[in-house]
């Protein structure tokens, strides 16, 4: 719909028309003086009155107003439960035969006016569905399509699937913006088995320690009976149990107490006795991987008050089994004069201290001038101004007495260790933390690994510095509130992914001793998946630690049967990565070789793949769960061998388009049109009067 509407009084335009008239009037009110008769005159005078009234018209600014409608369609997801379980229970026939109903459904609801896509759990698209997935998460996947479709019109979700879910929250619990039609695929039936339902132990050991293992089992359909199980370490029984079930549906707790002898990472192998009726066998055996380590790095916390950043810290730290927590507090919360020593910390955390008050300081200045780590934040209670006296990589110009609301901004160019894309992203909506308002110096030797973003500027200013001097390795946080970022992170994701990220590798830089070595490589983490790559990161160094491209990486992998491959890539700038995929369960030892200056520098280490078992942990589908979800949302469950009634409903359900109507406005004089008209107009009266023989 277009209308027109004006900058001047719309009754402007009759005296635009006056105008005209009364210009051409002039020009051939007289047909005597002209060399052609009335008719050409009064079309001359015609051609040359709307001309000058069209533009006289034009000099009131008319805008064109346009109103668009556009109809977005409706849309269904269809969302595959891709996970192994439903191919441990259902032929290939049988999905296959799924698959082409679903299809069929699909092209039936875009035939009534949806439009419709098809992706996994994983939110992959995918024209072919392979059911290998290792794990599966119904809520997160539903979850990740509210977002991916927020703002548009969900007219439902088609889930296909068992009901199993052994990751994330349950379903059930979740709050979805649209109805869920469900399609029950898998078999029901309850059948004799005994798996090994969980194991808890600590990924980390210490040599010459023993270490807690407690194994449940969970019995199914079974009368009470012995429940054998056994604990082998390099196919060597070191430990067996034996208990009495109490029938079915029974879960039993085994304990053991194994040893930690060898340094590195070691596999122990769980396995419970079959019983006669079990179809599923392979969750009878499971095994671990535990990594035996000589000791534990030591963490000291010092504050002057207790404070909630100290609390999100905390947790941080004891995530890895591989540090130990101490917490100082004066009168509250205090160690041995033992703990305290310098010399038997390896990193010192400093909360608002030294503070103010001074009930920090003498602890502060031994920790200064030792050799351990430091890590400073500010707050409202530091001494900012006996920190000015120091030599460290941050210092106030003056000493600050306000305080500014700062968000985190990454320093894109900081290298001492990496952050995740998504960390950056999630980062970047942390809300405020108070830093001390004034000019700040940063050491040259120092790097910023955060910067200070007020509102919607991101400054120069340092929120977060690291430094390195003679090996002592120091970082200063200029704000306080850090709690903040924990709790907001939770709130938006039910995970603490990214901040965990950036403390817990922080707190692993501070800890770790300089490695000087000029050839580096190693896997990015110690324990993989055997449905995931295995993944080596190498960096060359020169004489001055400037990392180098284009060396020729031998990576040599050996299994736990002596069994080697060797694997070859070169390193180039952002290409430093080496994946290797296909490994099956076990320790792989790996050496790494490469020729720097003519000399050969290798690097020796471990790590570990594991199986992923949990979609054979129960292969009994859960139809109720699905019956729940559809109820709870607002659409209906249908067995897979009911696709026709799921079918019928569907189709019966209008396809109601979201109408979005938008607006613009153009000035009459951009449009192309207008130029035709004027070109038309000058000339059809050029050539009349050129005709006619006049000039």
């Amino acid at each position: 719909m277009k209308r027109i509407i004006f900058e001047s009084p719309a009754e402007f335009s009759i005296l635009c028309v006056l105008l005209g008239l009364g210009y051409a009037a002039i020009q051939y009110y007289r047909v005597k003086k002209q060399p052609w008769g009335r008719p050409i005159n009064l079309l001359l005078f015609a051609s040359r009155a709307a001309l000058t009234a069209f533009l006289a018209f034009l000099l009131l600014g008319p805008i064109v107003k346009q109103i668009n409608n556009l109809y977005e369609k409706p849309h269904f997801v269809f969302l595959y439960d891709n996970s192994a379980s439903v191919k441990q229970t259902v032929d290939s026939a049988t999905l296959g035969k799924l698959t082409r109903e679903v299809d069929d459904l699909q092209n039936a609801l875009a035939e009534n006016g949806y439009s419709t896509s098809t992706q996994d759990l994983k939110g992959d698209a995918a024209e072919r569905i392979n059911f290998n997935l290792g794990s599966s998460d119904i809520h997160s996947a539903l979850r990740r399509i509210s977002h991916r479709y927020e703002g548009q019109k969900i007219a439902g979700v088609v889930l296909v699937s068992d009901g199993i879910y052994n990751t994330g929250l349950s379903p059930l619990y979740g709050n979805y913006n649209y109805p869920v039609y469900t399609v029950g695929v898998g078999d029901t039936t309850e059948r004799t088995d005994v798996s090994i339902r969980n194991m808890a132990y600590n990924k980390i050991a210490y040599q010459g320690n023993k270490f807690p293992l407690r194994v449940e089992v969970q019995t199914k359909n079974l009368r009470p009976q012995e429940i054998s199980i056994s604990l082998l370490r390099r196919g060597k029984v070191i430990d067996r149990q034996t208990q009495q079930s109490k029938g079915d549906n029974d879960l039993i707790a085994f304990d053991f107490q194994p040893l930690a002898e060898e340094q590195g990472i070691q596999k122990f192998d769980v396995v419970v006795e079959a019983k006669p009726g079990e179809q599923n066998s392979r969750n009878n055996r499971a095994s671990l991987f535990v990594e035996v380590v000589e000791g534990k790095k030591k963490i000291l916390v010092v504050a002057p008050a207790p404070h909630p950043d100290i609390k999100a810290l905390r947790e941080v730290v004891e995530k890895n089994s591989n540090y130990e927590f101490h917490l100082h507090i004066p009168g509250i919360s205090e160690n041995p004069p033992g703990v305290l020593r310098p010399e038997n910390i390896d990193l010192a955390i400093f909360h608002q201290s030294p503070d103010t008050r001074g009930r920090t300081t003498g602890l502060f200045q031994s920790f200064l001038k030792s050799k351990s780590s430091l890590f400073l934040i500010l707050g409202q209670q530091s001494d900012v101004t006996q920190l000015a006296r120091q030599d460290l990589p941050l210092k106030f110009e003056g000493a600050p007495r306000d305080f500014d609301e700062v968000t985190p901004v990454v320093n894109q160019a900081f290298s001492n260790f990496t952050i995740s894309q998504d960390a950056h992203v999630i980062m970047a909506d942390f809300p405020p933390v108070y830093v001390h308002f004034g000019k700040a110096h940063v050491h040259p030797t120092s790097t910023i690994l955060l910067y200070q973003k007020v509102g919607s500027v991101t400054t120069d200013k340092p929120l977060l510095v690291l430094d390195i001097k003679d090996s002592k390795k120091t970082a200063i946080m200029s704000g306080e509130g850090l709690w903040r970022w924990k709790l907001n992170e939770f709130d938006k994701t039910e995970q603490t992914a990214s901040f965990d990220e950036l403390f817990g590798k922080l707190i692993q830089f501070l800890t770790t001793t300089d490695d000087k070595r000029k050839f580096r490589s190693y896997p990015i983490k110690q324990e993989f998946s055997d449905t995931e790559p295995v993944v080596f990161e190498s960096q060359v160094y020169n004489d001055i630690y400037e990392p180098i491209y284009g060396n020729s990486i031998e990576i040599n992998i050996t299994d736990e049967t002596g069994k080697k491959n060797l694997y070859s890539y070169v390193t180039s700038p952002g290409n430093i990565r080496y994946q290797i995929g296909g490994l099956k369960e076990g320790v792989y030892g790996y050496r790494a070789r490469t020729n720097i200056n003519g000399a050969v520098e290798e690097v020796r280490g471990e790590f570990a793949v594991t199986e992923q078992q949990a979609e054979l942990q129960n292969l009994t589908a859960d139809f109720d769960l699905l019956r729940k979800v559809s109820a709870a949302t607002g659409g209906n469950f249908h067995p897979a061998s009911n696709m026709a009634g799921l079918k019928e409903k569907l189709q019966r359900v209008e396809a109601k388009s979201v109408i979005h109507t938008e607006e613009s406005y153009d000035s009459v004089i951009n449009l192309k049109w207008v130029f035709w008209i004027l070109l038309l107009l000058v000339s059809a009266e050029w050539f009349l009067r050129k005709f006619y023989g006049s000039y």
